[in-house]
């Protein structure tokens, strides 16, 4: 993420702060990013400032304006209080809000995963928590409805979008940034997704693999995929505004892994003994100190 554009956010965030009275909090992409969610940047389609989402309850007289949103549902009080020096709302009542009030399916989809990016959320938390704090709120059921599509080990948004967009085409769920093994147990490479059964594992081509180094280190990577007989699809930027293209592409894909015979499949079926499974928000916040910043520091650098 851009310097200037981390800057930015974390500054509105502040500023917004400073306007909310002692009953109220920062809430929804504001406090996730405060609390550590390094995805959630404020800017919305079109590369728009988002405004910053101030929860108040019903009796408050700030007036909403560009800067910031303000939401008059009533938090309940264990769900705000002060975090690194602001008042913010809990990552559970954030991410719901942020899903709630989402303009699309997969923009509810993406706030979650993105928040379990950074471990502030889990599915079984949330699904917990909608029916102990948020049963009775407005869009709840959306909440309710894609708690069986989560995924917990989304790396980027558009991996989110990629992964929704091949189940809509009727294919089976592709697990999320899942590592290759040869059969001996040699670590090949981890695909953003894959259906192992199938053989077939899915990439996102955006603007950042286009550079030199990752593109070369891109195709190095698929070759060594083929080697074991795995059959791959990539999705282009381009391909987010008309999806069809890559539907086109995933389904010859399928169809050219299924025309591979069993002789030349060359892949674990699984990973490997050795491999220290980092796939759920409850393995990640298990690990050790040590474990966390050797395995999990690009989480912090997105």
């Amino acid at each position: 993420m851009p310097a200037s554009v981390e800057c930015t956010a974390d500054q509105r965030i502040v500023e917004a702060a400073a306007r909310v009275p002692s009953h109220g909090g920062v809430t929804g992409w504001g406090a996730l990013r405060w609390a550590g969610g390094t995805w959630f940047d404020g800017i919305g389609p079109r590369m728009v400032e988002r405004p910053v989402p101030i929860a108040l309850g019903a009796r408050h007289s700030l007036r909403p304006d560009e800067r910031i949103q303000v939401s008059q549902e009533l938090v309940p009080a264990g769900d705000i209080g002060r975090f690194r020096g602001l008042r913010v709302t809990s990552p559970l009542w954030s991410v719901a809000f942020e899903m709630r009030k989402a303009p699309t399916v997969e923009a509810a989809v993406v706030a979650f995963e993105m928040a379990a990016y950074n471990d502030l959320v889990s599915i079984d938390e949330l699904a917990a928590y909608v029916d102990s704090a948020l049963w009775i709120r407005r869009g709840v059921q959306r909440i309710r409805d894609v708690l069986g599509a989560l995924e917990e080990n989304s790396w980027s948004p558009a991996e989110v979008l990629m992964r929704h967009t091949w189940c809509r085409a009727g294919f089976p769920v592709p697990a999320a940034n899942r590592p290759v093994f040869t059969l001996s147990g040699k670590f090949v490479g981890t695909p953003d997704l894959l259906d192992l059964k199938a053989g077939v594992y899915g990439l996102y081509d955006g603007a950042l693999h286009l550079a030199g180094e990752v593109r070369h280190g891109d195709v190095t990577k698929e070759a060594a995929y083929r080697a074991l007989g795995l059959e791959g699809v990539t999705m282009m930027a381009g391909d987010l505004s008309d999806r069809e293209p890559f539907l086109h592409r995933l389904h010859e894909t399928y169809a050219r892994a299924e025309r591979r015979p069993t002789s030349e499949r060359r892949w674990l079926a699984g990973t490997a003994d050795w491999w220290i499974p980092t796939f759920t928000v409850t393995q990640r916040r298990a690990l050790s100190s040590y474990d966390q910043a050797r395995l999990l520091r690009y989480r912090h650098a997105a």
